[in-house]
């Protein structure tokens, strides 16, 4: 039986942040080309699809782009509550990757 790879399983560093209080940033990091052109090639994040992991409309996907010389992925999109706001309950943005650790990588 074949062991379901997803992004948790093949990335080095998957992290997120604050781009200013009304953007969040995700990186996804790998430690080589091979995985990184194979999660490029299998387009495992979209707009669409990223979308659909945070619940939000695609129009508030700014982008998923791909670093090559970094071997990354980076996807912003904007934030549901402003930082700073009485109800955001992540201030930092540090939790925002855990949707897509489980995006399967085919």
């Amino acid at each position: 039986m074949r062991t379901r790879e997803t992004i948790d399983t093949l990335a080095v560093v998957v992290r997120s942040k604050n781009a200013g209080p009304y953007v969040t940033t995700c990186d996804v990091f790998f430690a080589d080309r091979a995985t990184f052109e194979r999660a490029r090639a299998a387009q495992v994040l979209t707009p669409e699809r990223v979308a659909e992991l945070y619940r939000i409309p695609v129009e508030s996907v700014l982008g998923v782009y791909y670093y090559e010389p970094g071997l990354a992925i980076k996807v912003s999109f904007l934030k549901t509550v402003d930082a700073g706001d009485v109800f955001c309950a992540d201030i930092a943005g540090s939790a925002q990757h855990v949707p897509l650790l489980d995006v399967e990588v085919p």
